[in-house]
């Protein structure tokens, strides 16, 4: 496991079980993002522990939690797996978010909303180190333009899709490396939310969703 995954050594000894379990979960996440962890490999127990320097419980919980954001599969009888991204899972994904997020988008601006940390989201993005830094600050960019659009449960929607919509990019940025156009989007979106035309925002976010989806496709998909 230490030549698969180096990133996932601890720098030192957690205080706490909380903050191992913390840990250990944005470990193993972070290695699922930058590909340390490829789509369908096993994730097993024992050895993520002996890696991590923990016992399996926090690596137990960590893949319970992980399963339930969409990166992790479980088996009664295969156990672990990272989830396996495919053309089908981008279709359902984004298929969702078109039809929400836009809408979240035009509401955050009307009412309004701190974009600020949008803003601070594409200086991670432009300064990241790795596919998984750029994804998650993708992910926190378009977070701030949908939470807050003043329906709790319309923003938890679209949380449930953050880490499958990060995993997704991360993988198709490795087919197709499409970043720097994304970037740009972004801050095209950013402005014209920060201008107040929710109207513009939300157009440029829907023609953003669909071009990536079309970019994708064009690359021979996932």
């Amino acid at each position: 496991m230490s030549e698969v995954m180096p990133s996932l050594v601890f720098a030192g000894r957690p205080r706490s079980l909380s903050s191992r379990g913390t840990i250990v979960l944005e470990a193993i996440k972070h290695a699922i993002l930058t590909g340390a962890l490829q789509p369908g490999q096993p994730l097993v127990e024992t050895d993520l522990a002996q890696q991590l320097g923990v016992s399996k419980t926090p690596v137990r919980e960590a893949l319970k939690t992980l399963a339930g954001a969409g990166l992790v599969t479980m088996s009664e009888y295969k156990g672990a797996a990272v989830r396996t991204v495919d053309d089908a899972l981008l279709e359902w994904v984004y298929d969702l978010r078109l039809l929400l997020e836009p809408e979240a988008v035009s509401r955050t601006v009307e009412r309004g909303a701190d974009l600020a940390p949008a803003a601070e989201a594409l200086r991670r993005a432009d300064t990241s180190a790795d596919r998984a830094e750029r994804s998650l600050a993708n992910r926190d960019f378009h977070r701030t333009l949908y939470a807050g659009c003043g329906n709790p449960l319309l923003v938890s929607t679209l949380d449930s899709l953050r880490d499958q919509t990060a995993l997704i990019s991360a993988a198709a940025w490795e087919r197709v490396p499409t970043w720097e156009r994304e970037a740009d989007e972004h801050r095209g979106i950013l402005q014209a939310a920060q201008s107040g035309s929710a109207a513009e925002a939300a157009g440029l976010l829907r023609e953003h969703v669909c071009g990536f989806v079309e970019r994708v496709r064009a690359g021979g998909g996932l």
